[in-house]
């Protein structure tokens, strides 16, 4: 492909509707730098040749990354290919590698590897787009509607999305980066912007323009494996297209749900407000959630669903929110004046309060050294000069039996096993919310950002 001079764009064409997605979403201030996550498929490396054209007019540098997730023997060759492909348009490009420890589900294993592999890569970057079509939202439409989602899980995708990595990728499996690296910033950001400038385009015609300019792309076979919840929706798709059940409609319906998304958020952090909450529920010094127990029983059970849901995403730093039928059994539980765990929390209901707070199996093996930069559980900041390249895990039953007497405004037992403290060997020597050390060595960033407050959560998410 020629790269002196831009692609042919005639009206209506992919090209411009490209360039006014890129307009809607990052205008009309465009930053001068932007990634881009090409695994060598048709829709990432259409997306690809449609920003190389979109750059010869606005003059963005753009960066591409590919992911080798290592699961196929072919993988490191399409890699290959499009590092080639950038080679030839004047763009750099980098292989980000990944290997599967075999734990877990290893489609959303290799989901959360990709993006934290990229938070590694992408230095000073803001923003990375990511080729979603509008055959996607479709087929996530009818995944999560087969897993009995509510209005949160049928809502569309959105074209612009806030992404913050607050577990990296461990090292073990975080292989090396080959190839072009961005400039870190002086600044370092919160979290990069997720960018689906493709989002309203379908496969098909992604796949004609690829055609039409004789680009290249590979097919990954694993897109025709029956195993998988999407390829089978795939195909259940083009049935349902016969009965007006096709793409357009379901992206419309699920564009609907993101408005209805949007009023129950907002219902949600009236809700929280109203009950005395706001600025208050987070408690600085143990990152829990509080809520009154009186004012959340009278709330219609929507809220209370979406409360509670955002509340125990908040607390673990998950990228998602556990699944609505085990929500309802929690939530159940906690009407009836009980309580539970569920994705890392644990929920305990007393006379006053409902507390969502951290489950003590969730961060018992997580250690840490006082000054490597990173957040113990995705959320502490710890550090102290005077503690440089100690250990920080949660204090747990060893450390509470050091901590003596304690004072009233102390927290309780189960809170406390699970704060971050800092330890001399066996030697407990820091925990703020106990008042043992020397204090201030530890800041709450909950969801890895110092401002985010429940409240803006609630809207953001």
């Amino acid at each position: 492909m020629a790269v002196s001079e831009p692609l042919t764009q005639s009206e209506g064409s992919l090209d411009q509707r490209f360039a006014q997605s890129m307009g809607s979403l990052l205008g009309p201030d465009f930053p001068s730098d932007i990634g881009l996550a090409v695994s060598g498929g048709g829709d990432s490396m259409a997306m690809l040749y449609l920003a190389h054209n979109w750059t010869r007019v606005w003059g963005v540098r753009l960066w591409v990354a590919t992911v080798d997730h290592g699961l196929r023997p072919e993988a490191a060759a399409e890699a290959a290919m499009v590092a080639e492909e950038c080679r030839s348009l004047g763009w750099p490009h980098a292989t980000l590698r990944w290997h599967w420890d075999g734990q877990g589900n290893v489609q959303n294993e290799g989901r959360q590897a990709r993006l934290g592999l990229i938070e590694r890569w992408r230095g000073g970057l803001r923003h990375v787009l990511m080729a979603h079509t509008q055959d996607d939202l479709a087929e996530t439409f009818l995944i999560r509607l087969k897993r009995g989602s509510g209005v949160d899980g049928l809502s569309a995708m959105r074209a612009k999305r806030l992404v913050h990595v607050t577990q990296p990728v461990p090292e073990e499996i975080a292989g090396e980066v080959a190839g072009a690296t961005p400039v870190a910033s002086d600044a370092p950001s919160a979290g990069f912007h997720v960018i689906r400038p493709c989002l309203e385009m379908r496969r098909e015609e992604l796949r004609h323009y690829l055609r039409t300019l004789q680009g290249r792309w590979v097919d990954d076979p694993s897109n025709e494996d029956t195993h998988y919840d999407r390829v089978r929706m795939r195909r259940l798709l083009a049935t349902l297209e016969g009965e007006g059940l096709g793409v357009e409609t379901i992206a419309a319906t699920a564009s609907r749900m993101a408005r209805a998304k949007a009023a129950l958020s907002a219902r949600a952090l009236a809700v929280w407000a109203d009950l005395g909450n706001e600025g208050q529920a987070l408690s600085q010094s143990t990152g829990d959630i509080l809520f009154g127990r009186a004012g959340f029983d009278e709330v219609e059970q929507d809220s209370q669903m979406r409360l509670l849901a955002a509340a125990l995403q908040f607390v673990s730093t998950s990228p998602y929110r556990p699944r609505a039928e085990a929500t309802e059994a929690l939530l159940d539980r906690i009407l009836s004046g009980g309580g539970g765990t569920l994705q890392g929390c644990d929920v305990r209901t007393n006379r006053d309060t409902i507390c969502v707070s951290r489950e003590l199996s969730a961060v018992r093996d997580q250690v840490n050294s006082v000054g490597d930069g990173a957040l113990w559980d995705g959320r502490w900041q710890v550090f102290h000069p005077k503690f440089k390249g100690l250990a920080i895990r949660a204090l747990g039953e060893d450390g509470w039996a050091q901590c003596g007497a304690r004072t009233g405004g102390a927290p309780p037992f189960r809170a406390a096993l699970v704060l971050p403290s800092v330890w001399d060997g066996g030697r407990l020597v820091a925990c703020d919310a106990l008042a043992i050390g020397p204090g201030n060595t530890t800041q709450l960033q909950a969801m890895g950002q110092e401002r985010m407050t429940f409240a803006k959560f609630l809207l953001s998410h």
